[in-house]
């Protein structure tokens, strides 16, 4: 039987500062959250961000809270954060990237340039780690995002490590070795079988960061297709939304195609070869450019 461990009684704080190159605005990455199903439900106060997590530099857990602050953010961690750790809340915020171009691209491109007026500052907002952003594709397949979001969550509680901050106890959603050999963890058994293979890749080296963004985006996608489970649309979501690779696009995404469509006037009809030529316009930005086509979805929705 496994048995949840308790990381703290109380937050230790170690603190450091991660500063924006170019539009950054917290406020905007919150109000995202807010709006995203999968995370709805995260709990927030207007002004600090807190969850918890298995760091993918050594898989232990760690408590995060992370407030806004002039020209980026201030982190709080429950444990000394050296550099592998920083580096990922970095690109969990997208703040691992100079952003200063960014805001050329919709000066040049009109869409572009009125979906960043809609939202300023909004960087994309990634998962804790390509493991986790994996794991989730696999529970949301065939169900809603709420239904989703609540599977993942009894998963971290009951295999996770628990990791109190500001007082309030998180379960951090378990590391790959957890599920490498588990079963019964509320999944299909398709699916479970699916979880094992990519939590043996994950500790393989291969659905890691360093790994995926080490690559060109279009052999980093043709990787992740390899993996049990992992169609194109999931191969897209773990590179953009897990490993946090800013200049990707997704080779087969009817939504935001149909949404692609409809801003540019593309016909009904149109190929995938045109969404990629048309994105070719948005380099080296292709991921943010897309994400924000998602998340006004989600504003209007």
């Amino acid at each position: 039987m496994h048995t949840r461990t308790r990381t703290m009684n109380a937050m230790v704080a170690h603190g450091f500062t991660l500063t924006a190159e170019g539009p950054f605005d917290f406020g905007a990455t919150l109000r995202f959250l807010e709006d995203w199903p999968a995370t709805s439900a995260l709990p927030h106060d207007g002004r600090t961000l807190r969850f918890a997590y298995a760091a993918e530099s050594d898989w232990r857990p760690v408590g995060v809270a992370v407030t806004g602050a002039p020209g980026g953010v201030e982190i709080v961690t429950n444990r000394a954060a050296g550099p592998g750790l920083r580096a990922e809340i970095a690109r969990i915020l997208s703040l691992d990237v100079d952003g200063r171009g960014f805001a050329a691209l919709g000066e040049s491109d009109p869409v572009i340039g009125e979906l960043q007026r809609r939202d300023p500052g909004l960087r994309p907002v990634c998962f804790w780690s390509p493991w986790e952003a994996a794991c989730w594709a696999v529970i949301v397949q065939r169900s809603s995002m709420l239904v989703a979001a609540s599977v993942k969550q009894r998963i971290a509680e009951r295999f996770g490590a628990e990791v109190e901050i500001g007082g309030r106890p998180f379960a951090a959603f378990p590391p790959p070795a957890t599920l490498v050999e588990a079963g019964g963890f509320g999944l299909p058994a398709q699916k479970e079988e699916w979880v094992r293979g990519l939590a043996r890749a994950a500790l393989d080296g291969v659905l890691t960061t360093e790994h995926l963004r080490g690559l060109d985006p279009e052999d980093a996608l043709a990787e992740l297709r390899a993996l049990p489970g992992v169609g194109p649309f999931t191969a897209g979501l773990i590179l953009i939304r897990g490993a946090g690779a800013p200049d990707a696009f997704p080779g087969d995404e009817p939504r935001l195609f149909r949404m692609l469509r409809e801003a540019y006037g593309l016909a009904e009809d149109a190929p995938p070869g045109a969404y990629r030529r048309l994105a070719e316009g948005w380099r080296p930005y292709r991921s943010w450019a897309s994400f924000l086509f998602r998340a006004a979805a989600y504003t209007e929705r």
